[in-house]
């Protein structure tokens, strides 16, 4: 069996538990040799006679699919499956498998460490304390305020759980879940209306699809309150950057933390110019606990498939 492994904390660290359980099971290991996302192109170079594909998000469009002639499994190191294109991968025969809730507590965590550094301005206060500037910043405090969370999953409601420790007001909005669901954990459903008028911070976790693209525009940032704080931890597009640059400009958002872009990486945006901006690299997933939980589950669920076992995680049965 040959396996390509893509994601790039695997490919730094081959000595993880994960990659030993690989090496185990096949030793005709392909390691990318990217630094980052292969793009389609790059793909298209080495899938040919693959038979798993251990994946980060990777672009698996049609094209590359269509080029996988002995392909069984994309196995993706991570929950979201936005960047393989899964009705292709279905017609080929292909499983697609996923690691839900492997990654969502330090999502989770960095969305809320994200959240309390814009309401502080801890990161302006830092850069200006280093460059030689002692300055004066008043910030405001997040207890007792209200937050909406977009996407009620496994990175959501353990987001919740943590803001129902500062005794935070939490609005929920997902289609997928039933209002009795959501107020199992103490979140009340809220319609995008109720959360862009009612919410002081907003924060995403949420798929990218045709539905959500720039679900956060113009339109609705001119809902918000003013002072209004946003993070996006989840996929890059569905908050409109363009729309949330004029929004920090003007002053009616407090504060953006992004995590994901709409172009990775996002070189030159000119939202890093702005003092009210908290940029870091796709790295929501990034501790050794989230690491460790993707790579053994997203090899365990690429070797059950090539073996023939029974995988619960295939999203395209």
């Amino acid at each position: 069996m040959k396996i390509l492994v893509s994601p790039t904390s695997m490919c730094i660290h081959q000595d993880c538990e994960a990659m030993r359980t690989l090496k185990a099971f096949t030793d005709d290991i392909v390691i990318s040799p990217y630094p980052r996302n292969m793009t389609a192109e790059e793909l298209m170079e080495l899938i040919e006679d693959v038979d798993g594909v251990v994946a980060g998000t990777d672009d698996f469009n049609a094209d590359v699919i269509a080029k996988a002639n002995k392909l069984k499994v994309i196995s993706r190191y991570g929950a979201g499956v936005d960047s393989v294109d899964l009705a292709a991968a279905k017609a080929k025969g292909i499983a697609v498998t996923n690691t839900p809730g492997a990654n969502a507590q330090a999502v989770a965590e960095l969305a809320f460490g994200h959240m309390m550094a814009l309401a502080r301005k801890t990161e302006y206060q830092s850069k200006a304390l280093q460059s030689g500037k002692w300055v004066s910043v008043v910030g405001k405090q997040m207890m007792g305020k209200t937050v909406g969370i977009l996407g009620y999953g496994n990175i959501g409601r353990r987001f919740a759980k943590m803001a129902k420790g500062l005794d935070m007001t939490v609005l929920a909005y997902d289609p997928y879940l039933s209002a009795d669901r959501i107020r199992e954990t103490g979140a009340e459903p809220a319609t995008l209306d109720e959360i862009f008028t009612q919410a002081d911070a907003i924060t995403v976790h949420m798929p990218l699809t045709p539905e959500t693209k720039h679900l956060i525009g113009a339109e609705a940032i001119a809902k918000m309150r003013d002072d209004v704080i946003l993070i996006n931890t989840a996929r890059g597009g569905i908050i409109d950057e363009e729309a949330a640059y004029d929004g920090l400009v003007s002053g009616k958002i407090w504060g953006l933390a992004l995590d994901v872009y709409e172009t990775e990486p996002p070189m030159g945006s000119k939202l890093f110019e702005l003092d009210n901006v908290i940029s870091t690299p796709h790295a929501g997933a990034h501790t050794f606990e989230a690491v460790e939980n993707m790579g053994n589950m997203s090899v365990k669920n690429c070797i059950d498939v090539l073996s023939g076992n029974d995988c619960p995680f295939i999203v395209n049965r």
